[in-house]
């Protein structure tokens, strides 16, 4: 049953900066984001202030600070570091710390991406990011869209968790979390909570406790086929629909499969490796270079408006025949090759780094076409 309580006046949160960071008012604040497509009205809290994160994820933060995440009342993530942009794999110690690892890919090249893969089994993150999910206004996950919550919907979760048995606990088994049963009518404290929201406008019948059996019992039995039906008159099949409409609106963990959880991680990890990627640039993208010609060249990693500072370099050639690696140096961020192929051979010469300031190894290809 919903609760009767009235809804919670939602505070009206001040955003310092109003995301103007680096103004000329002296601000500078530095603007991050929950997601480069967004995870909106979430509580932030740094160690100097405290807001809702907009429609598009963003959030104020000096750097060096740390950030707690929560759904209303309902943390989701503790002392995570800021920066421009987080995403759900980042909210959790364990999983931060896996991040930091690289296995290597078919072309022998440190990556990423394998160990994302991995992270986002972890089935704690699983289940913020499910419930998060299911917890969405508009449910536009799988269309690509952001997650957002409203004011009204975290007011209605802040009350449901004051009745609750126990508290939501992101730390149980993926099918606990998601738990339930129609046979037993067990369900999982999440969906207990869930079960007390209604994502319609609040006076939409769906937002109406269902008539009970009781209710149904006492009602008259509808006419005949034959007989005309009286408008005025709820029937025991109106209260059944009636009853049977409400709870199928009420949303469940398990609305969100799991693969669909899979897909809107990945999917939002591969947007921010392509946006870092697209900082970087190689001085070189295509030398022409004459099969006499067996002088070391040397390719540089060049930062969009700025100078790059790397942790990792190294690069690999697609055909070693053709293009000879020489030497790499995060230093000097930069790749030393010799062509050794004839004429009309070539070959790619995949340049991989990794920022001082991120876990992602991103990679630029330089085509080396021998003449």
């Amino acid at each position: 049953m919903r609760l009767k309580t009235a809804l919670l006046v939602a505070s009206t949160l001040i955003l310092h900066g109003c995301f103007g960071g680096d103004s000329d008012d002296g601000d500078d604040t530095s603007i991050g984001q929950i997601t480069l497509t967004g995870i909106g009205g979430l509580t932030y809290q740094t160690q100097s202030q405290r807001s809702l994160t907009d429609a598009s994820g963003r959030y104020a933060y000096y750097p060096g600070e740390t950030v707690d995440l929560s759904i209303g009342d309902l943390p989701v993530g503790i002392d995570i570091p800021t920066d421009d942009v987080i995403t759900p794999l980042q909210f959790l110690p364990e999983t931060r710390n896996q991040l930091q690892s690289s296995i290597t890919d078919e072309y022998g090249l440190l990556s990423h991406k394998p160990v994302e893969k991995q992270v986002i089994q972890n089935p704690t993150l699983i289940n913020i990011t499910r419930f998060m999910m299911v917890m969405d206004d508009n449910e536009t996950t799988n269309d690509g869209g952001n997650i957002y919550f409203t004011a009204r919907n975290i007011s209605q979760l802040n009350q449901a968790m004051a009745y609750l048995p126990d508290s939501i606990d992101f730390t149980l088994p993926v099918s606990v979390f998601a738990l339930d049963d129609e046979d037993t009518g067990a369900m999982s404290v999440a969906n207990q909570a869930l079960a007390e929201i209604c994502f319609y406008p609040p006076d939409d019948e769906l937002c109406e406790d269902p008539p009970t059996q009781a209710e149904i019992d006492a009602a008259p039995a509808p006419p005949e086929a034959d007989m005309p039906r009286d408008e005025n008159i709820e029937y025991k099949d109106d209260l059944e629909n009636k009853r049977d409409r409400i709870l199928a609106a009420i949303r469940k963990v398990g609305d969100v499969q799991l693969p669909d959880v899979e897909e809107y991680l990945l999917r939002e990890l591969d947007k921010i490796t392509t946006e870092r990627t697209n900082r970087y640039y190689l001085s070189t993208v295509t030398a022409n270079i004459s099969a006499s010609d067996t002088a070391i060249r040397e390719v540089f990693v060049r930062l969009v408006g700025g100078e790059p500072s790397l942790q990792g370099l190294e690069s690999v050639s697609t055909d070693e025949m053709a293009v000879v690696i020489h030497s790499t140096s995060a230093q000097t961020h930069s790749a030393e090759y010799f062509v050794a192929g004839a004429p009309e051979d070539e070959s790619e010469v995949i340049v991989n780094f990794r920022p001082a300031d991120d876990y992602r190894w991103l990679r630029k290809p330089l085509r080396v076409i021998i003449e």
